[in-house]
């Protein structure tokens, strides 16, 4: 075995023999090498790792920036709604009154009605006059109606009881259509017997006693203001 034999120069069959060798050394050592290596793992991906696990994590606000940082879009302001301005109302006019025509007819407000008794006081019994007296106070003329059955003159007491009415007994009835001019009066005497009445006439007329007593008058819807006569 140590001297080869064969046609060819021992030189030869030693390079063989090497060549072969050597193979075999090279196989054995790389498989004792790859084993070595799957046991203790790779030192250069064990170096990474290291490197990996020490390399501080970087922090949350270096990858997000921070809110306060970040301007986000605001919207425009919204105007409210505008008010608009309301129209004012026109405000209706108190009605007109009717102009007083030259030559019209007299409305109430047109004529004054006043009651003066004369004298102002009596003794009881007597027969006073009481005066209607009703007057034009316009700026114009008109005309009025003055039928007696339109005038009355009444009688009360201080407690507001009707003591006596000039139409009570001895009513009439005329036609008086006049033309009153402006501030003119017309005067319409009552003369009173001295004795209560009541509308129809039907009690019995007896002397009112002693006071003070109101009269008031009236042409139809016009009315006076109340006149003092005392009975004495």
């Amino acid at each position: 075995m140590l001297h080869p034999v064969g046609p060819l120069p021992a030189v030869v069959y030693w390079r063989r023999r090497l060549l072969v060798l050597g193979c075999a050394v090279g196989v054995l050592g790389g498989g004792g090498w790859l084993g070595v290596a799957a046991a203790t793992g790779s030192p250069d991906e064990d170096t990474v790792l290291s490197t990996a696990g020490d390399a501080p994590a970087p922090a949350l606000d270096q990858i997000v920036p921070s809110l306060a940082a970040v301007q986000l879009p605001t919207a425009p302001p919204t105007a409210g709604p505008v008010e608009e301005p309301v129209a004012e109302q026109p405000q209706d006019d108190p009605p007109a009154e009717p102009a007083q025509l030259d030559g019209g007819p007299c409305s109430n407000d047109m004529i004054g009605v006043e009651v003066r008794p004369t004298p102002a006081s009596s003794p009881v019994g007597s027969k006073p006059t009481f005066d209607l007296v009703v007057t034009n106070v316009s700026p114009v003329s008109c005309v009025r109606s003055l039928d007696k059955g339109l005038q009355e003159i009444v009688m009360v007491n201080a407690a507001g009881m009707r003591v006596w009415g000039s139409n009570d007994c001895f009513p009439e009835e005329t036609t008086d259509a006049r033309t009153l001019q402006p501030g003119e009066s017309v005067v319409f005497p009552v003369v009173w017997g001295g004795l209560s009445s009541t509308p129809g006439c039907t009690a019995e007329r007896v002397p009112p006693p002693p006071g003070d007593y109101a009269l008031r008058g009236r042409l139809d819807t016009a009315t006076s203001p109340d006149a003092t006569f005392t009975l004495t």
